[in-house]
């Protein structure tokens, strides 16, 4: 037999097919040891064939991986090629996004322990009374059955192995399954659908449209609709895939779905140990677990018969990936929904705009939700005007609104939130003698104060460096602090309110694969009464005591060089809102701004989705940015930077001769330095290009792809949601 196999080497001259030699147990997706350049790397089978066009007596062998199931079943292979296709990039590293990474490396596999049991009844075996091991061994398996080796070895040693050459004990292998979120629980409470809920499934399951898009304010329970379907498709035999944007939120998730739906449910996200992720890619693997949970890598699960996939909070930016390939996860989950033809529901409060149009010209199926459940209201959402703030001499991170209303929280005994999207102390280190910033080495970025490790710290390669005492360019000891990270807030927070009991959640509090969930279960219990964060508890959450939210610097995205900065402000404050008052107390929001008269924020007060939409599609239809075209950018970067200018000019040359033949499908099209001109000591530049004809991408992806060397990195991204 003969295995057509692709190296699990992405590069360019080794995407193709190899032929091999294999054996009859090797089938199509199974892992291989393949012999290649004089070493041996690992494989995938593509296809199994009785002959080779090459002379057999030259092919190699390949050796299997010893798996039970071939690692990947038709549907990863099949849409591993369309993604390859698609996004113009080497096969291997397409049929990676479907496999845990060390596993792909050989480096994990099934945690296998021994386990020994009774051959024969005591009274049949033949022990002298000093071999006091093997008789305590025998007595303890005779009482409690099958038990660990190693753990009978604790207690009697060597008792198990000599019973064992007597043949009174057989000893067996058995796969131990590593549960990522063993102290996940939740009480079990039995929801029956409001009719706004039930007209939303049945419209789902009967709706001709693969595409449903879910829109309901924050708190009008599209969770329990999610459950109810994926519940639906359990009892058909079906999987799922439910996809949510932030890993905090996968452990509130995964407890809800643990307690409706037991082992059924299990978890992908990069948190988790090596084994854990391979234990649980296994159990969706082989059938035992039929719905996966996580954030976007969860949309590749080895399931297949798919009944439903959910895509939460549809609008957030990080289900578009950063790194090659660059792929959009809606597309995807649009893939794997019309293969299996099953439903992709989309749900959000806030849709982007993008989802939004194509539901209201009928393309999706749009199903509003526009209640909160049990009629609750909106939390009422005050604008505090931190210009008057200034004027009045309050200098501080907090209004005289948000200030009354944090005591008033307090008093009551109710719980507050206050969201700021930036971590740290405070953002920038300036000298006043001289202006100095303090930046990193190895990126074009101002350095992050972090007060607690006493050090600066580059949010985007991770570097750290020890505090200044003086400034390194003219010696002068004058320095400041400028923009506020949630650090400085907890401290501040901590002189106004001594008593309070504060946590704070963003990336330097959450490491580990518990973290988020840890911090979010003691605020759920009442251990503490402020909860101090960032972008990651704006989502989802649902605390019953939270009664006021306070929005810090509502400004901050409001004003980025991004034609969706007004979108996502819109959305992210509106989501961060919806925390208040989810249960029988009123919710009230406290929004802080330099900008009380932007539109943006005037819609979001009112919580008036549809007038954002009609003035925010209005202003792209004018000036013709997406969805009226298609933005795409071409990021080159490579540590020499004049192999990085040489890359840039040669895509740069090849998509000038692109444009000028079809200049009519062009709106903008120029070279330049991307905005941050360096990331982790690699040179960045970019080709910007806005379409009105996406018909050409193909082209733009092959030329890109004949510019990539094995120094310089180039690639594409469509409607890049970060153009840094």
């Amino acid at each position: 037999m003969v295995a057509e196999v692709i190296v699990d080497i992405a590069a360019s001259e080794t995407d193709r097919i190899f032929d091999y030699l294999c054996d009859e147990n090797v089938v199509v997706g199974s892992r291989v040891r393949a012999p290649f350049g004089g070493k041996t790397v690992p494989g995938f089978v593509m296809k199994i064939k009785e002959t080779s066009d090459y002379p057999m007596e030259k092919l190699k062998r390949v050796l299997p991986y010893h798996d039970e199931l071939p690692a990947l079943n038709l549907e990863c292979l099949s849409l591993a090629e369309k993604l390859a296709a698609r996004y113009r990039v080497p096969k291997a590293l397409t049929l990676r996004l479907f496999l845990p990474a060390e596993m792909r490396t050989g480096k994990v596999r099934e945690l296998l322990r021994n386990y020994a049991e009774l051959t024969v009844p005591i009274a049949e075996m033949k022990l002298v009374k000093s071999a006091k091991n093997q008789i305590g061994a025998a007595e303890y398996l005779e009482q409690n059955g099958k038990t660990d080796c190693a753990y009978l070895n604790g207690i009697y040693p060597g008792g198990v192995a000599a019973l064992e050459k007597k043949g009174y004990v057989r000893i067996t292998k058995e796969q131990i399954l590593r549960d990522p979120y063993k102290t996940v629980t939740a009480e079990k409470v039995e929801r029956v659908l409001t009719p706004d809920q039930d007209r939303a499934v049945k419209t789902i399951e009967t709706d001709g449209r693969t595409v449903q898009l879910l829109h309901g304010v924050t708190g009008s329970g599209k969770t329990e609709i999610y459950l109810t379907l994926i519940a639906k498709c359990l009892t058909q035999g079906k999987s799922s895939i439910f996809l949510v944007p932030e890993i905090s939120l996968t452990p509130q998730m995964l407890s809800q779905l643990r307690v409706r739906f037991g082992k059924n449910a299990a978890i992908l996200h990069s948190g988790l140990s090596a084994g854990e992720r391979f234990d649980e890619w296994w159990r969706l693997r082989t059938g035992e677990a039929k719905i996966a949970i996580g954030a976007r890598s969860a949309i590749f699960a080895p399931l297949e018969n798919l009944g439903v996939i959910i895509v939460d909070e549809e609008h957030d930016s990080s289900y578009s990936s950063e790194s090659a390939p660059r792929y959009n996860t809606f597309d995807v989950a649009l893939l794997r929904a019309k293969r299996n033809g099953c439903k992709l529901v989309l749900g959000s409060a806030t849709p982007s705009v993008e989802t939004y149009k194509r539901a209201k010209e009928g393309e999706f199926s749009l199903i509003r939700l526009e209640k909160r459940i049990n009629k609750r209201p909106l939390p009422e959402i005050h604008i505090a005007d931190m210009r008057r703030e200034v004027r009045r001499g309050n200098n501080s991170n907090f209004s005289g609104a948000l200030k009354e209303e944090i005591e008033k929280c307090l008093s009551a005994d109710k719980q507050a939130i206050l969201f700021l999207n930036r971590r740290g102390y405070s953002q920038t280190v300036i000298c006043k003698e001289c202006g100095y910033v303090a930046k990193c080495e190895a990126c074009d970025v101002s350095l992050t104060y972090h007060k607690e490790e006493k050090c600066l710290k580059c949010h985007y390669c991770g570097m750290k460096y020890n505090m200044l005492s003086a400034c390194p360019d003219c010696g002068g000891v004058k320095l400041t602090y400028a923009g506020t990270g949630t650090q400085r807030v907890v401290a501040d927070l901590q002189k106004l309110y001594p008593t309070a009991r504060i946590l704070r959640m963003d990336n330097d509090t959450t490491s580990g694969k518990e973290g988020h969930y840890k911090i979010l279960k003691a605020f759920g219990e009442h251990k503490a009464d402020i909860l101090v964060g960032t972008q990651m508890i704006a989502k989802g959450h649902d605390f019953p005591a939270v009664t006021l939210v306070g929005i810090l610097d509502a400004d901050m995205s409001l004003h980025f060089s991004d034609y969706r900065s007004g979108e996502r402000t819109f959305q992210l404050l509106t989501q961060v809102a919806g925390r208040s008052g989810r249960a029988e107390e009123k919710g009230k929001v406290v929004l802080q701004t330099f900008d009380p008269e932007n539109e943006v924020l005037r819609f979001a007060t009112s919580y008036d989705y549809e007038g954002f939409y009609e003035n925010e599609i209005s202003l792209r239809a004018a000036m013709a940015f997406p969805p009226y075209s298609k933005i795409v950018r071409i990021l080159v970067s490579g540590e020499d930077n004049k192999k990085a200018l040489d890359a840039l000019k040669d895509v740069y040359f090849a998509l000038k001769v692109l444009y000028e033949n079809n200049a009519e499908k062009f709106l903008f099209f120029d070279k330049m330095h991307a905005p941050i001109k360096r990331i982790q000591n690699k040179h960045r530049y970019q080709v910007l290009m806005r379409l009105s004809d996406s018909s050409i991408l193909p082209e733009i992806y092959n030329a890109c792809a004949e510019a990539r060397t094995r120094d310089v990195l180039v690639s594409v991204e469509e409607n890049p949601t970060n153009l840094s």
